[in-house]
């Protein structure tokens, strides 16, 4: 098969999601292109993007600007840089009769590819804000491709709640399928008006082999060490891990709080760790590579995810660092957010706290140090329920497998899916 992966920005370390799919699929024989809206960083990349080369499998689309004026001056611009390569599709992204609002939007226009000579069976939009851009890229340049939508968390939370909840609604009616990591995100994509019938929970998968596991005791040192990865935004909860922390060291003084990430909110959560004076229990650490993340686990004993719904609306699937540290046999603490419940059995495999509350975690946390003797076992149940559900090489073989039936399918859609009028988001 042929398949084009839409996605907002590449590479992108904190998108592994993304790339376990790409390489699973390059594995199993098919071809794999990535269009993306944004050029990630270089300077630091997931093994996987140079061992598969996979910058020279992506192609970046121009941006477009949220100000319809701006669009149309830029868009003037790709005009006189790309119409002499081939006119013909060019004139196609001008069609208002056949395309309506997508051509009014320029959409179209900013996704047309000059002299564009390849074709897919499959267009994946790997989030749902990527979208429109795969309904343009299908009319345009390959419309005779099956469309599939991954919904990943921000996309059906605050996007929604930005935009309103029609926003996905010429979107439901004219893709093929869909796919989300949760349940928690496939209830709320019905409730927005998907089929039930077209929609599946597809997990997120982990190489379990990349994380080995290790049943965790008490230091010989003494020194417990707990770890805390993600981006440093409202989301993912950190400042009330770090108030819970703070909070525990004064019982026991014997802890280390690595927290590896960074974002926009690294410069507060120092001074909230300065302020509360904890600079030599708590360590902001920045990005690391998958190595590196994997090394800090091996020397962690607990793992803390304070997930939380930010104020607007932004919420979280179960996370794939949460994954990492289960597998890797770690006892978790994280809340009861999104689709974390689906993952986290509490009291079983680690414990769930509700959100934004430093003091449940802070109980949780002190009822860890005091009981090592059950860090084995936690660990181990987090281990099996990864290896049962989140097995990325099971999840790559059934995501071939959802293609595949997908492209049997018949095709008797496809004249009303182009005829289909598209709502931009930035209108």
């Amino acid at each position: 098969m042929k398949i084009a992966f839409i996605v907002d920005k590449f590479p992108s370390l904190s998108q592994t999601f993304i790339l376990n799919q790409v390489t699973g699929l390059l594995d199993r024989g098919h071809e794999v292109d990535i269009y993306a809206s944004e050029r990630g960083s270089t300077s630091k990349v997931h093994p996987a993007v140079e061992n598969y080369h996979l910058c020279d499998r992506t192609y970046y689309l121009p941006q477009i600007p949220e100000n319809l004026l701006g669009r149309v001056f830029k868009g003037i611009g790709l005009l006189l840089a790309n119409g002499y390569k081939d006119p013909g599709c060019l004139l196609k992204a001008f069609n208002v009769f056949k395309y309506g609002k997508q051509t009014i939007s320029l959409w179209l226009l900013y996704t047309v590819i000059p002299s564009f000579k390849k074709s897919y069976d499959i267009i994946h939009c790997q989030f749902g804000t990527q979208s429109y851009r795969g309904m343009s890229f299908r009319n345009i340049n390959t419309p005779d491709a099956k469309l599939i939508t991954t919904f990943r968390g921000d996309d059906i939370s605050r996007f929604v709640r930005e935009k309103g909840t029609e926003i996905y609604h010429e979107l439901f009616k004219t893709g093929d399928f869909f796919m989300v990591n949760c349940d928690f995100f496939r209830q709320r994509a019905i409730a927005l008006g998907c089929e039930g019938n077209k929609i599946v929970v597809h997990r997120s998968g982990l190489d379990c082999s990349r994380f080995p596991f290790r049943p965790r005791h008490l230091p010989a040192d003494g020194q417990i060490r707990i770890a805390t990865i993600g981006r440093l935004v409202e989301k993912k909860g950190i400042e009330y891990s770090i108030r819970a922390v703070a909070k525990q060291v004064r019982v026991t003084p014997n802890l280390e709080y690595n927290i590896l990430g960074d974002g926009c909110l690294r410069e507060s959560l120092q001074e909230l760790i300065d302020h509360l004076n904890v600079g030599n229990f708590i360590h902001l650490l920045g990005w690391k590579t998958e190595q590196e993340i994997i090394e800090i686990i091996n020397n962690s004993q607990i793992f803390i995810a304070p997930s939380v719904t930010a104020k607007d609306g932004n919420q979280d699937a179960p996370i794939n660092v949460l994954k990492e540290a289960m597998a890797m046999g770690l006892p978790v603490i994280s809340t009861y957010h999104g689709g974390i419940p689906e993952l986290v059995e509490d009291g079983v495999s680690g414990f769930l706290v509700p959100e934004r509350d430093a003091d449940a975690l802070a109980e949780k946390l002190g009822y860890l140090i005091d009981h090592p003797e059950i860090w084995s076992e936690m660990g181990k149940a987090g281990q099996a329920c990864v290896k049962a559900h989140y097995d990325l090489d099971k999840l790559n073989d059934r995501l071939v497998e959802i293609y595949q039936q997908l492209l049997a399918t018949s095709k008797g859609n496809g004249q009303q899916r182009e005829q289909a009028q598209l709502v931009s988001p930035t209108l």
